[in-house]
């Protein structure tokens, strides 16, 4: 069997890190075509040297010249690019699998091109299917592209999915008989503490999941169950549905990853042991199951498994995402803008964790929604909602 071209963008986060994981495991399987890392050079260089990818995508000169330093020691054949040179980039995207692992609005313009060259595109971040909605849907229609889902709500939501045709799905088209899909999330580190306090919670609290193992933004995300409203908003383009027939479901264990009901009254879900190798790995050889190397679920050993209706009150970022969903022009992009420069705002000590949510409203209250015709556009209305929350946070802190 022909080795498969691998290409992944931010290689040196956590789920790049992951994917490498199950890449170890399945030598025989991959040719990694590219490893990008906008910084952090040395991390890089451990990784070109383990995996030898044709190319190693950095984001400055003063980058790439410090990657070839830590290159130049070895037998090592790989290419390193600067990601401002777009006529050098064509190879990085036209592996057969490219999995798109950036963090934030920076990954819209990766996660765009991989899916205009038309191969197999695993989407591990929100943002990309959050700011560009419709005109995404339309570039993978148009271009053919095969889009995974990786993250562990729309995976299993995938896994869950039937095509009218009896084939298997293809994300971007309507779900044949579905009624409902409900997204689960544990509910994150403050789902039971006493409300009065969160004003006073911190950045080490914030990121210290109580399932998931990932970055601080995500896992602040998760905190404010702004991740949640952000997969509403996913989750409506990628399985093209209304916002009203997706509902948030709190599951503390972390074991369903997701539910879809069907109209004929049955509810499938998929469970698991929260490992980001079992997305990841399905992603990487879908159609087919492979072993991933996480720990399998033991169904014996789960005392219960509750769900529960989230609390708005508690999560107001959660409240406000539900309110955007149903919009089809640029507020998303404001509401993820704002929540990002927030989140690092609140990591760096600068506001308040209850801030994050001041930030966000008083940002959608000012820009409002308008209508997104064309991906120039998105990208303005992003830098513009980015200062706005900025003079917001620079109020809250009397800096």
């Amino acid at each position: 069997m022909k080795k498969r071209t691998l290409t992944i963008l931010g290689a040196t986060g956590s789920i790049g890190q992951q994917t490498l994981e199950v890449v170890r495991l399945h030598r025989d399987k991959f040719s990694v075509c590219a490893l990008t890392a906008m910084r952090g050079s040395k991390s890089l260089a451990k990784l070109c040297h383990e995996f030898e990818p044709d190319f190693a995508l950095v984001a400055s000169n003063q980058e790439a010249a410090r990657l070839r330093d830590r290159l130049n020691g070895g037998h090592l054949q790989t290419q390193v690019l600067v990601d401002h040179n777009q006529a050098e980039l064509d190879p990085v995207y036209s592996a057969d699998v490219v999995v798109t692992s950036i963090v934030g609005a920076a990954g819209l313009q990766p996660t765009l091109r991989a899916i205009r060259a038309g191969n197999q595109v695993l989407i591990t971040n929100k943002e990309p299917v959050v700011m560009l909605g419709a005109m995404l849907r339309d570039e993978v229609r148009k271009s053919g592209a095969n889009v995974i889902p990786v993250d562990s709500e729309h995976n299993a939501i995938f896994q869950c999915c039937s095509s009218k045709t009896g084939g298997h799905y293809e994300c971007f088209f309507p779900v044949h008989g579905l009624k409902r899909i409900l997204l689960t999330g544990s509910g994150g580190p403050f789902r039971s503490v006493d409300i009065n306090t969160l004003k006073d919670i911190t950045p080490e609290q914030a990121v210290a999941h109580p399932v998931w193992n990932m970055g601080p933004k995500i896992s602040v995300d998760s905190a404010t169950m702004m991740n949640k409203g952000l997969e509403i908003i996913e989750a409506r383009w990628l399985f093209d549905t209304p916002a009203s027939q997706i509902d948030v479901v709190v599951h503390p264990q972390g074991t369903v990853h997701s539910m879809v009901e069907y109209s004929d009254g049955s509810v499938l879900a998929q469970m698991g042991t929260p490992d980001m190798r079992i997305p990841l790995t399905f992603g990487l050889f879908w159609p087919d199951r492979m072993a991933s190397g996480a720990p399998r679920l033991d169904i014996f050993t789960l005392a219960a498994m509750s769900f529960e209706p989230p609390d708005y009150a508690r999560f107001p970022c959660l409240k406000i995402a539900r309110e955007i969903a149903a919009c089809e022009g640029t507020a998303p992009t404001v509401m993820n803008a704002a929540n990002e420069v927030a989140v690092d705002a609140f990591l760096t000590r600068r506001i308040r964790f209850t801030d994050i949510y001041e930030v966000i409203a008083a940002c959608v209250e000012q820009m409002g929604n308008e209508p997104s015709d064309s991906i120039e556009r998105i990208v303005e209305v992003d830098r513009l909602a980015r200062g706005i929350a900025e003079s917001r946070i620079i109020r809250l802190s009397g800096a």
